[in-house]
């Protein structure tokens, strides 16, 4: 519950309250009869009264008959002389209540004003927080500032990106001496992109220029510029950069530019959408501002194949900065720093560890240092330790264990044999991932088991070879099925998907078939958020050049599967031995059964000498 509820209740209680008051009141006011006071003087003489409130100015009572369906009763009291000598007249006389304007807008206003605080207090919160309230602050920017004091940022907290910081360190010395780089006429560009997937630390950076600086640092997000008000991005962007020019030297953020620097043109139909003109203006910005002032602007995006041409052209953002995914000595790096927040054991094999976790960002790597403490506080460890990150990357590669997911003894048999096929074909390749662990536990992804590989260093470049070898493990779960059983089953539906995808990629985008050459034949688009899933794909090809690619990814697929078959053939062995074990002790490892480990070969190279020619 929010901490704010409990005082909005409160007060709507109140204010129904008084409202509830108010009717009662004007109904009971309603129901009282308003008489002369001659008729109550003679109500009174005939003893029809039965009960009497003498105010000041008032009498109030009730009759013992009703008259006219109304038993209580209200007059306005005379002074008594006059109404003595008055009564012997016999003139009808009534009194007249002194009536004050206060009083009386009082009463009107009263009202009025409690409605208006109603709503001001249960209906602006909500306003607020659908963009409809503070309509006269709708062209103010929301960008929040962050001083040294509050940013607590410095490139001593980044670590696994030595090389990005080294570019960024310019920035950092222009905003601290300009007149050192103003003295030859240079100056720093105006704006610096940071692209990478996410998580990679794009924000971090950021913020530690900010912190190495001691400048103001200027913070607000792409989506912020974008209201359902035509004009109010324009003027939020126009206001922001009031605001930097006034706090210079600073620093503005922008992050995810890609909600507000979309592609023109893309979607629309004109030119007038509320995302184009607020694009337009922060174009305008880009081109009005001097760099000399000491204003630099730094954007973070991790789509930057949608972003506006015009963003990206010299004297607007003139330096893209790739973060990428960190490589092993960035993971130890990274690790360091995380694993000061939990205690650990000391002589933990953190090289380990960076070996495991491959193509982790700086975000999964501190997932993970807390995903490690959690485990090791189950096991009321006194300390984390190495096994404790090993199962935090089982959780995070497979997921969570199902054990209360009981199969039966057939299915587990299959799995078993499934499983262990991988394996086998895994350690009867060159240059495949040594195998981790395999385990017949279900697992949270929807996999009945797995087979984890884990690499021992990083790659750049993959061999047809090693394209190839892949497939072969993802088609030895099924080959092992029928070769022990006879038959298939459908727990190889993900294994087919993935090695069909490598195959099309290795006929289509990478030229390695012998039938149709080496054109590229579909193209892929620089995404770190992966392909989208309603992308349509150009085919630049024939229908005669389609056939072919069909054949050729069923020849690969084919040709993995015999290769599979013929290695589990001849560790059929193996292959029952491992089966019998894993279905025993349902998690296994190549220290535990040594027929996992790889086989001594040689791993696939490349002769430069060859190459050069």
């Amino acid at each position: 519950m929010n901490k704010d509820q409990p005082w909005t209740l409160y007060l709507l209680a109140i204010g129904l309250a008084v409202l509830a008051a108010i009717q009662f009141g004007l109904f009971n006011r309603a129901a009282v009869q308003t008489i002369s006071y001659s008729q109550f003087l003679q109500l009174l003489e005939q003893q029809k009264v039965s009960e009497l409130r003498i105010e000041h100015d008032r009498i109030l009572g009730t009759l013992q008959e009703p008259i006219a369906g109304r038993s209580v009763f209200s007059t306005v009291r005379v002074d008594p002389q006059l109404s003595e000598q008055l009564g012997r007249t016999g003139v009808t006389f009534t009194g007249v209540a002194e009536d004050s304007n206060l009083t009386s807008l009082v009463g009107w206003l009263m009202p009025l004003m409690m409605m208006l605080a109603l709503w001001f207090f249960l209906f602006r919160g909500v306003t607020d927080k659908q963009g409809l309230g503070g309509l006269m602050s709708v062209g103010k920017s929301r960008a929040r500032v962050y001083v040294e004091r509050d940013t607590k940022v410095t490139f001593a907290d980044v670590a696994g990106i030595d090389d990005v910081k080294g570019e960024l360190t310019e920035v950092v010395s222009f905003l601290k001496n300009q007149a050192f780089y103003a003295r030859l006429g240079a100056h720093v560009p105006k704006g610096t992109l940071l692209v990478g997937p996410p998580g990679t630390g794009k924000t971090l950076v950021a913020k530690a220029i900010a912190g190495e600086a001691a400048v103001p640092f200027f913070s607000i997000s792409g989506s912020e510029f974008v209201e359902m008000f035509v004009g109010v991005g324009a003027a939020r962007v126009r206001d922001l950069f009031d605001q930097a020019r006034r706090a210079a030297p600073c620093i503005i953020f922008i992050d995810e530019l890609d909600a507000l620097g979309k592609m023109r043109g893309i979607g629309s139909l004109g030119g007038n959408d509320e995302k184009e003109q607020t694009l337009n203006q922060l174009l305008a910005e880009l081109d009005g501002f001097d760099p000399r002032e000491g204003v630099v602007l730094l954007a973070a995006t991790n789509r930057p194949e949608i972003l506006d041409p015009a963003l990206l052209r010299a004297g607007r953002f003139d330096r893209q900065i790739l973060i990428d995914r960190p490589d092993r000595k960035g993971r130890l790096a990274i690790l360091k720093v995380h694993l000061h927040k939990i205690v650990y054991k000391n002589d933990l094999d953190l090289e380990r560890i960076a070996e495991i976790t491959p193509g982790l960002t700086g975000a999964d790597l501190a997932n993970l240092v807390n995903e490690a403490a959690i485990v090791a506080t189950r096991r009321a460890s006194q300390w984390v330790e190495l096994q404790d990150f090993t199962a935090a990357v089982e959780r995070l590669v497979a997921g969570v264990e199902r054990k209360g997911n009981v199969l039966r003894d057939d299915e587990r048999q299959v799995v078993a044999y499934h499983e262990m096929g991988h394996a086998l074909a895994a350690s009867s390749l060159p240059a495949m991932d040594p195998v981790h662990k395999v385990s017949i536990i279900p697992r949270a992804a929807g996999s009945l088991g797995f087979t984890l590989q884990r690499p021992t260093d990083d790659r750049y470049l993959i061999s047809a070879q090693m394209l190839r070898d892949r497939i072969v493990v993802l088609m030895a779960g099924r080959a092992a099925e029928s070769l022990v059983f006879g038959q298939v089953s459908t727990g190889a539906a993900d294994d087919l998907g993935r090695a069909t995808d490598i195959a099309r990629q290795l006929i289509t985008r990478f030229g390695m078939s012998t039938e149709l050459g080496q054109a590229v034949l579909e193209r892929q688009q620089a995404s770190y958020l992966g392909e989208s899933l309603l992308r349509q794909e150009r085919k630049d090809y024939s229908e005669q050049t389609a056939r072919e690619i069909d054949l050729g990814i069923r020849g690969l697929l084919e040709e993995a599967y015999a290769r599979a078959r013929t290695l589990l053939e001849q560790r059929r062995s193996d292959l029952d031995a491992g089966a019998r074990l894993l279905l025993a002790k349902e998690t296994i490892t190549p220290e535990e059964f040594p027929a996992l480990l790889p086989l001594a070969k040689e791993p696939a190279t490349y002769n430069l000498v060859d190459a050069a020619k």
